[in-house]
């Protein structure tokens, strides 16, 4: 079974953006023909090849990246409370970390603040990858509100 690492600063990367969306409306986009539009930097494409969209569940797929190169992934989901929360373990091969997103409405109810925080097992982990995650993670937000305007 996952475990919650603890809070680290030095292991995690936080992006928090508001969209003009519900939270069901970004759960929507959790579903697999959304989620293969949006997931992950710019230029990248994916095929999923299963996605089991419950806690215990598992999410396989694979990211083509511009260049030609395909990455394998695998996720289990670890916490679904709809519409407030998700929860996901990225397992190996390249890297192991826990994702959570966590959505609270804002006044109007028409616009949710999205909060991510990718959180590594280890300092060492999280450096080598500080060069490029927080941009990355950035430009798959961007990729999430712009998939967020087919989602009604």
């Amino acid at each position: 079974m996952s475990s919650h690492i603890p809070f680290a600063a030095d292991r995690e990367f936080v992006h928090v953006r508001v969209f003009d969306a519900s939270p069901q409306q970004i759960f929507r986009a959790f579903e697999p023909d959304h989620l293969a539009r949006w997931w992950g930097p710019e230029g990248f494409t994916n095929t999923i090849h299963s996605l089991s969209f419950t806690v215990g569940g598992r999410w396989v797929y694979t990211m083509h990246g511009p260049k030609g190169t395909n990455y394998d992934n695998e996720c289990e989901f670890v916490e679904i409370l709809p519409p407030q929360r998700i929860v996901l373990r990225h397992l190996l091969p390249v890297h192991t970390f826990e994702l959570s997103f966590t959505l609270k409405p804002l006044a109007d109810g028409r616009q949710t603040e999205l909060t991510w925080i990718q959180r590594f097992d280890t300092k060492e982990e999280a450096d080598r990858v500080r060069a490029f995650v927080p941009t990355a993670n950035e430009q798959n937000l961007d990729r999430l509100g712009e998939e967020l305007k087919r989602i009604h």
